[in-house]
């Protein structure tokens, strides 16, 4: 350790605690009990004599003959345990618990002892380069015709059906709607004589449309629902004022939604461009770009999912329950700097709160099974930190002093953050730069079989998962650098490689958002008609 006066052991213990034990030479502790006493005497006012003067006996004597030993007992504990840990190159997934001891006694040598958990050394089953499969470069035919659907949807006319046609789980219809409250009482909010809606929209709760489907035009429906605990918009203004909604629906017409036919004069008049052949160029290029913007972040995701799969055994409880908790605390921050409020989030995602959980626990245990991969690769390949590589870690924050930064981190008891997202960083890079890729066209995976999604995310964005340590004292300001840094090894992919695939073919296309700006305007102008 840094101190010369210190000495640690470590013993390993039972379901990954680690043991250590701190002995403080005799030296260092008269050196700290004299200065304790000096720190006093200037410190407090003693009657008689002058500041920084009063005697040993004097300070024992009013403040108390312990008042000394506990403060230097303190200091030391709390200052050496963050010496030790990083000393022994631990990384702790929690707070540390000490033994009791007695207070330190001049002359002799001090010994504490603390018990901390930490994350497990596991093994991956296989060294060897990781495989996976990437979208092909450039825009494909499919990718180019998904845009153009998406841009027809924005365009969509509805037409009305027979008599003889049916409600669908998914259909269009212009519906009548009276409704009342527990007590018999008429819901102005509710009633309309001919309102457009579309069913499995998340607008009322899925009870309501099920009482639909089936039903033709001219039927009615009576039916009551109970009030959902986590009501959808068009009766979250309810809540608290009923315990039960009664309905009274009749299905004006049931309509069938026509998108346009793509041709020359269509989208010369609509989006701008000369014709079809343009205007598929255009969305070929965007696309192609975007896909090469995304590769890295791709690439990284299928390294982290493929090596996370070599992981011999699981992520203990705490690494997941930490992962979770940083996952939620940078979820509502994310929320609140968005001006969104959960339950609004909630309804634009279509999930309830329970699938909010489930997901958040998913990507937690997902975030410390690739942590661990990391760990395992990087411990296996000689790639820790190096003195140097934490300096540079802490300039490269912009810091005047990366010394005295570093010392901050160490102090707090931060340091091993550091140190295990540099090696994590080294990691993922050494795996992207080793990886056997074979590229993959998505339509031609897709007809082969459904790909396998990961959980929904459950965030307004990703979400950054920092393993963080839960230390009493504030933040250091690098910490935003370092973890910016080490993002590649925190951060949870959010699907398997075919899903990762998939979300590049989803992005919208830049040059086509702004030549479908009337059709965005239109869209929304529907949607907010059918809300009313």
């Amino acid at each position: 350790m840094e101190d010369s006066y210190v000495e640690t052991k470590v013993e390993a213990l039972q379901d990954n605690r680690t043991k250590v034990t701190v002995t403080v030479d005799a030296k260092d502790i008269d050196a700290r009990i004299k200065k304790t006493y000096k720190d006093f005497a200037y410190k407090y006012n003693f009657p008689g004599f002058r500041r920084g003067k009063a005697p040993r006996p004097v300070i024992d004597n009013a403040l108390g003959k312990e008042a000394v030993r506990a403060t230097v007992t303190d200091d030391l504990v709390n200052g050496c345990y963050p010496l030790a840990i990083d000393d022994c190159r631990l990384y702790p997934v929690g707070k540390p618990e000490f033994d009791e001891t007695d207070l330190v006694e001049g002359g002799k040598p001090y010994t504490f002892a603390f018990t901390v958990a930490v994350k497990p050394e596991l093994e991956l089953s296989s060294y060897e380069p990781v495989e996976i499969k990437l979208p092909a470069e450039g825009a494909s035919d499919k990718d180019v015709d998904d845009q153009i659907d998406a841009l027809r949807e924005h365009y969509y006319t509805f037409e009305d059906c027979s008599a003889a046609t049916k409600v669908k789980a998914d259909g269009h219809i212009d519906l009548a709607m009276k409704a009342t409250d527990d007590k018999g009482e008429e819901i102005p909010s509710l009633l309309t004589e001919n309102r457009p809606y579309s069913l499995g929209g998340g607008l009322f709760p899925p009870e309501f449309d099920e009482q639909l489907v089936g039903l033709k035009k001219g039927q009615t429906a009576e039916f009551s629902i109970d009030m959902p605990a986590d009501p959808p918009i068009m009766l979250a203004a309810l809540s608290g004022k009923t315990s039960k909604i009664n309905f009274e629906v009749e299905v004006k017409v049931v309509k069938k939604k026509i998108l346009p036919e793509v041709t020359d004069e269509w989208v010369k008049e609509k989006l701008g461009f000369d014709d079809v052949e343009s205007m598929r160029s255009t969305i070929a290029d965007s696309i192609a770009q975007q896909k090469s913007a995304m590769m890295p972040r791709i690439k990284e995701n299928a390294v982290l999912v493929a090596v996370a799969e070599r992981l011999e055994g699981e992520a203990p409880e705490s690494m997941r329950e930490e992962a979770e908790t940083t996952l939620i605390q940078d979820f509502f921050q994310q929320l609140q700097s968005q001006n969104m409020s959960f339950d609004l989030y909630l309804a634009q995602q279509g999930m309830t709160p329970d699938q909010f959980k489930e997901d958040i626990k998913l990507q937690a245990a997902d975030i410390a099974t690739q942590d661990l991969a990391l760990d395992a690769w990087a411990r296996h390949f000689d790639m820790e930190a190096t003195e140097e590589d934490v300096i540079a870690e802490f300039a490269k924050s912009g810091a005047g002093d990366p010394e005295a930064l570093k010392a901050q981190w160490l102090e707090n008891g931060q340091l091993h953050l550091v140190r295990q997202g540099i090696g994590r960083t080294k990691a993922v890079m050494d795996l992207m730069e080793t990886a056997i890729v074979t590229e993959v066209d998505p339509a031609e995976k897709d007809e082969k079989k459904p790909a396998k999604k990961a959980a929904k995310k459950a965030t307004p964005k990703k979400v950054e998962a920092a393993d963080e340590a839960k230390a009493d004292k504030a933040k250091p300001e690098a910490a935003e650098a370092t973890e910016e840094k080490v993002e590649a090894a925190e951060e949870k992919a959010e699907a398997k490689e075919a899903a990762a695939e998939e979300a590049v073919e989803a992005k919208a296309d830049e040059a086509v958002k702004e030549s479908a700006e009337k059709a965005e305007e239109a869209a929304t102008e529907k949607e907010e008609e059918t809300a009313k």
